[in-house]
């Protein structure tokens, strides 16, 4: 759902031997820097699935679209330059339980972007276009998101042993690569009209539910170490205090994808189950909406903390963007398949809260790039971990 702190080098304060490496602005780009291009996109989404029809709402909705596209074509090009010239760097990005999460956030961008394509891009591209690119990043985001759900869980207990030698280490970046294939089931039912009537739409409908099954059951493993570390431990550490809000992903985003689901079925699987569908999406969608606006309240409290306590800004600020977005979209569903005028207006005060977030957070870090403070070594987060 994000939005992370600087992953750690390999060699902090020890020059390498030989000469020095091309591009070194580079060196430190991590796949965290992902997180821009989601928080980018969720605005142009969930601003078009809002209940508002205002003037000019949805062009600007398809500009901030257009710029997350671009945004994942820089990002895209100087991540393939950073494993081509820093090797070792990216290697070690893989190892560290503290960088190697962020994989899942290359998935998710890629699923962002391709999303709001069909939902907003096409304005500006076209309908055939928006398809087609969707359907790429479809494709790509949820086989890297499927990969990031094994690779990076399988890395954490075999190389990587973070709970060995510090115990308390889980930290809300540990849902990020098993909430991935959560935003494939979101997002892939907007292809399903797309496709041949029968076999193929059905096949993409379910196997977005099995996605679905598969990113929650995940998650529900995860986040009882996650609140176990809060509850156990103290306060997170304040750099790393804003991916509480990572916790907002999965939930805002399983109830989007069950709204979805619901929106698609009928005509698409045998009646009783698309009736199952729309009952899933209210049933399931508001006790955990619910939740969601709990654990909104514990985060912002923990975040308020941490500023009086001199929390500055970090990338870990993008994490106030895309788990908000998704719960924006996913009050929306509830709004559709409820009729309730609660929802819509849940959904509008979300909104506002995240375009707020989001403009501080694109404010920072280009002042952050322009500045190069965060392209520069990272440097030790007081009270973290080794």
């Amino acid at each position: 759902m994000v939005t992370a702190a600087q992953p750690r080098s390999v060699s902090p304060g020890v020059r390498p031997h030989g000469p020095a490496p091309r591009l070194p602005a580079l060196r430190h780009l991590g796949p965290n820097w992902y997180a821009c291009v989601m928080g980018t996109a969720i605005v142009a989404t969930a601003g078009a699935a809002l209940p508002l029809r205002l003037p000019g709402l949805r062009v600007a909705c398809g500009d901030v679209w257009a710029l997350s596209l671009v945004l994942l074509a820089v990002l895209l090009v100087a991540r393939a330059l950073h494993w081509v010239h820093h090797r070792d760097q990216a290697r070690a990005h893989l190892l560290d339980p503290a960088a190697a999460p962020f994989y899942g956030c290359l998935a998710m961008a890629l699923l962002a972007v391709g999303g709001g394509a069909l939902g907003v891009g096409r304005d500006w591209i076209g309908t055939g276009p928006a398809v087609a690119l969707d359907a790429v990043l479809f494709a790509a985001g949820t086989a890297v998101g499927l990969a990031a759900a094994v690779a990076v869980p399988y890395l954490m207990a075999v190389r990587q042993r973070p709970g060995n030698d510090e115990p308390g280490q889980p930290t809300p970046v540990w849902l990020l690569p098993l909430v991935a294939p959560m935003v494939s089931a979101a997002l892939g039912p907007a292809l399903v009209p797309y496709l041949p009537a029968g076999q193929a739409r059905a096949t993409l409908l379910l196997g977005c539910v099995a996605l679905f099954g598969l990113s929650l059951v995940a998650t529900f493993l995860m986040l009882p170490l996650v609140f176990a570390r809060l509850v156990t431990r103290g306060p997170l550490p304040l750099a790393l205090t804003p991916t509480l809000f990572l916790v907002l992903g999965p939930l805002g985003q399983s109830t989007t994808a069950v709204g979805r689901f619901a929106d698609v079925a009928p005509g698409v699987v045998p009646t009783p189950y698309a009736d199952g569908f729309r009952v899933l999406a209210v049933l399931y969608g508001v006790p955990v909406t619910g939740f969601a606006l709990l654990w909104l309240c514990l985060a912002t409290a923990h975040v308020v903390r941490a500023r009086r306590h001199g929390m500055g800004f970090s990338m870990t600020w993008w994490a106030f963007t895309f788990p908000v977005g998704t719960c924006v979209t996913g009050a929306a569903a509830l709004a559709r398949h409820t009729g309730l005028v609660a929802y819509d207006v849940l959904a509008v005060a979300l909104y506002v809260l995240l375009v707020g977030a989001w403009g501080v957070a694109a404010v920072r870090t280009a002042g952050g790039l322009l500045s190069g403070a965060l392209l520069a070594g990272p440097r030790p987060v007081p009270g973290a971990p080794r």
